[in-house]
C-alpha cells in the first residue's frame, strides 16, 4: 500500500469513534415540558431494582412546578394488589431541553450528586402520544404511552429505534397490552 494511503487509513481509524452508537444516543432536540406533563402509561422497561415489585398498571405523572422543576409521581400495581407510589423531582439540564435529572431521595440529600439520575427523552412522537426514556449509559429504558396499551407494530418500530441507539433489549419487560 502506498505510504499516503496508509497514513490516510490510520488517520481515519483514529477519527472514527469506538462505539458508533454514542453519536445517536442523545436526548431529542426539543421537548415542551408543558406538553410532556401529565400522565404516561409504561408499556415496557428494562429491569430496574426499584421496579421489582411492579406487575402492572405502571404510570408516571409529571407536573410542572413554579420553580422550573417537575414533580414526578410513579405508581404501579404490586402482586399483592396494592399500589406502590414513589414521588420525586426532576430538574432540567442546562442547554439540553430533553435531558432531565431526577431524584427520589429526600430534599435534604439533594446536594449529593449521586442522588440525581439521568432522565433523557431519547425518542418522542411529534404529537406526544408516546415517548422513550433512556440515559447516557443505556442501562435503563422506558417506553411510555398516553394510552394504557400500544399498537404492536408501533412498539416494534420503537424497539428497533432504541436498539439502533445501542440499547440491549434482550431483557425488555413488556408491562402493558400490545394490540394488533
Amino acid at each position: 500500500m502506498h505510504p499516503r494511503m496508509c497514513a490516510l487509513a490510520l488517520l481515519l481509524a483514529f477519527a472514527v469513534p469506538g462505539r458508533a452508537q454514542d453519536a445517536v444516543n442523545a436526548p431529542v432536540a426539543e421537548l415542551d415540558l408543558k406538553r410532556y406533563s401529565g400522565q404516561w402509561h409504561e408499556i415496557a422497561h428494562l429491569p430496574m431494582f426499584f421496579q421489582r415489585q411492579c406487575v402492572g398498571d405502571i404510570t408516571a405523572t409529571y407536573t410542572p412546578r413554579a420553580d422550573g422543576n417537575v414533580t414526578v409521581r410513579n405508581a404501579c400495581r404490586t402482586k399483592e394488589g396494592t399500589t406502590d407510589v414513589s414521588e420525586g423531582i426532576a430538574r432540567p439540564v442546562a442547554g439540553k431541553p430533553a435531558a432531565l435529572e431526577v431524584r427520589f431521595a429526600p430534599d435534604w440529600l439533594s446536594w449529593l450528586p449521586m442522588v440525581w439520575a439521568d432522565y433523557w427523552v431519547i425518542d418522542l412522537d411529534p404529537e406526544y402520544h408516546w415517548a422513550v426514556v433512556g440515559g447516557p449509559d443505556r442501562d435503563h429504558l422506558w417506553v411510555l404511552s398516553r394510552e394504557p396499551e400500544m399498537n404492536r407494530a408501533l412498539f416494534q418500530r420503537i424497539k428497533a429505534r432504541a436498539a439502533a441507539k445501542g440499547y440491549n433489549l434482550r431483557e425488555l419487560k413488556v408491562m402493558a397490552p400490545l394490540r394488533p
